[in-house]
């Protein structure tokens, strides 16, 4: 760990370098029970991997709260970036404004789960009487940082809801958007859950079903520490070459993946379909005790619907027969909503450390939040459920 950032307080921030300098015990300690991503393991290997690295434009600084003790209290993931991928707070137009005025927007802190656009604690504080004065601490010590290291700004990328109004009234801007996220209407299995559509959508489903089941396709579903090291370059390369198509830069390796599924075991899901017995696509999915995350998709070929049937109507019966009462397939995508995914409000937070510029950001963020909320209600009208679930499927 680094020197100490000094703070007027008991307690003490410091900064690590790599989540891998962080005491196990104390992620443990401090991170959700069972929560996928915000865990030793999920950190330290995508940094180790390269995934987030200096050289990929990620240099982690992860705070530490300590007492006098140097009993860890607190932790907040926090990374300096020179670019604005992989972070979900799709602020490119902003780094365009500071440009155009002259300024430069990069580098910039950023709490968050690196290539994970997953709402959850970024305060990582134990329940108690200090709780409230330790996110404190670690709000002041990100501060500090940015100013100390002449920065932009510091964001805190999709925090939960406690996090959130602690941010915004700790003086941080709250920026908005729109997430689909599937809801477990309580409808026991796949057939139950489609009888609470209207019947034109349902057909579509079914229709969408049909088309992989006739294709000759077999799916199978499959947790990490199911699957072999072995196989793992064959399954990343559908990743990789999904990607490469779209321009994009796959961050994960085989190696990384590997390396993932055996340290998180059943926390990771993967929906395989297979083509006479070879891997053709995959949906790569984690999950908690309560939720699932839909990640990555990658696909060999051009099969019609399978897109559909592997990254959500798989994800869905999973949910249903694993008693998951949430379903997050990713960020963005309207098709979502003709499956059953709920338009969901979501925010981020951010210290912009210039006050004009702070100040011009504050009234785009106001005019932006109506936007969204409308966004948000219009979205909705479109999703298929019938008004009344009461009467069964035609």
């Amino acid at each position: 760990m680094s020197r100490e950032i000094s703070l007027p307080s008991p307690i003490s921030i410091s900064t690590a370098s790599a989540a891998s300098d962080i005491a196990r015990s104390a992620w443990a300690r401090l991170c959700p029970l069972g929560h996928p991503f915000l865990n030793a393991d999920f950190l330290t290997i995508i940094e180790r991997h390269g995934a987030v690295a200096q050289a990929s434009g990620w240099t982690p600084r992860h705070l530490v709260a300590s007492d006098p003790q140097g009993t860890v209290l607190g932790l907040l993931p926090l990374y300096v970036k020179t670019h604005s991928h992989g972070d979900f707070i799709y602020d490119w137009s902003w780094a365009a404004a500071y440009r155009q005025l002259g300024r430069a927007y990069y580098p910039k802190l950023i709490s968050c789960l690196p290539h994970t656009p997953v709402a959850a604690a970024r305060l990582l504080v134990a329940d108690g009487p200090q709780a409230a004065a330790i996110r404190q601490a670690l709000v002041d010590g990100a501060r500090t940082l940015a100013s100390r290291y002449g920065v932009s700004s510091w964001h805190v990328a999709l925090p939960g809801d406690e996090d959130a109004r602690m941010l915004q009234s700790a003086g941080l801007l709250i920026s908005h958007d729109v997430q689909f996220h599937w809801l477990d209407p309580g409808c026991g299995d796949f057939d139950g859950y489609l009888a609470t559509f209207s019947a034109a959508k349902r057909r579509k489903v079914r229709a969408e079903r049909r088309r992989v089941a006739d294709s000759g396709l077999s799916i199978e579903t499959r947790h990490g520490d199911q699957i072999d090291a072995a196989e793992w370059p064959t399954l990343h390369a559908l990743y990789a070459a999904t990607f490469e198509k779209f321009n994009n830069h796959a961050a994960f390796s085989a190696a990384c993946f590997a390396d993932l599924a055996a340290a998180l075991g059943p926390r990771m899901v993967a929906f395989i379909a297979r083509d006479g017995g070879l891997p053709v696509a995959i949906a790569l999915c984690f999950r908690s005790d309560e939720a699932l995350y839909g990640r990555y998709w990658g696909c060999s070929g051009n099969y019609h619907s399978l897109h559909f049937e592997l990254c959500f109507y798989q994800g869905i019966a999973y949910c249903l027969r694993q008693g998951l009462r949430r379903f997050e397939p990713g960020a963005g995508g309207e098709h979502k909503l003709a499956r059953g995914f709920t338009p969901t409000a979501v925010h981020s937070a951010h210290w912009i450390c210039d006050p004009e510029m702070r100040q011009l950001l504050a009234r785009h963020l106001e005019r932006q939040g109506e936007a969204v909320a409308d966004y948000r209600d219009e979205a909705a009208e479109h999703l298929p459920f019938r008004r009344n679930h009461s009467s069964g499927p035609d």
